[in-house]
């Protein structure tokens, strides 16, 4: 009989390390499956709460936030670059871009859960982000990504268009913060094991397994 874990990954839409992070656990989860499956919810985590409608300009927004180097952030850039690609990720050119406001973006996601398409819009979003340099704060685009998964996109407009889901995303935002959680991605198995930052593949094959066989 297999072993069901419950997975809850908090992650932004705009953190290169949460799509890394998924698509190794998505390989893991293949690799113990059928004895082992999972069902996994999205949980909300802005890295930028207080970033502008405007956003910034990304290379100036990591150099001051982390204090790094021009040419640290280039590293850092080439480094998530081939971790992607060792999980089947190809990021698009990120040497350029923006830094946005991702939290319409979470109610919407919040809204999906409803519908049974939350990994589907997620999965479109960081797309959306990091291979189409496109505004996760934008409405039209969110709405437009929405549309892409098949959700309606007059209920999407809807949601975007009022204070739908803010309550709840900002008090998921405080449980996960409350518990510990400061940074993304965290994935949280049974609602007690945490597996931190986007691991390879094998980390979180023999962790799910190890938790599996425990439960």
């Amino acid at each position: 009989m297999a072993t069901e874990l419950k997975i809850d990954i908090v992650s932004d839409v705009s953190c290169p390390w949460c799509i890394i992070g998924y698509k190794a656990l998505q390989t893991a989860l293949a690799n113990i499956s059928p004895e082992i499956t999972a069902s996994i919810e999205w949980q909300p985590f802005e890295l930028n709460p207080q970033m502008p409608p405007e956003g910034q300009e990304i290379n100036e927004h990591l150099t001051q936030k982390y204090q790094i180097s021009q040419q640290q952030a280039d590293q850092n850039r080439e480094a998530i670059k081939q971790r992607g690609l060792s999980v089947g990720y190809e990021f698009g050119n990120r040497g350029g871009g923006r830094i946005y406001n991702t939290f319409d973006a979470h109610r919407l996601l919040h809204w999906a859960k409803s519908l049974s398409k939350q990994t589907e819009l997620k999965l479109a979003l960081f797309d959306l982000y990091f291979k189409e340099s496109g505004d996760p704060s934008d409405h039209a685009q969110l709405i437009q990504t929405a549309k892409s998964v098949g959700l309606d996109s007059d209920e999407a407009k809807k949601v975007l268009d009022s204070d739908q889901f803010e309550d709840d995303v900002r008090k998921l935002q405080h449980h996960y913060q409350s518990a510990g959680v400061q940074s993304v991605p965290a994935v949280i198995v049974n609602n007690k094991h945490l597996i931190s930052g986007g691991q390879p593949v094998e980390v979180f094959q023999q962790a799910l397994t190890q938790i599996a066989n425990e439960a």
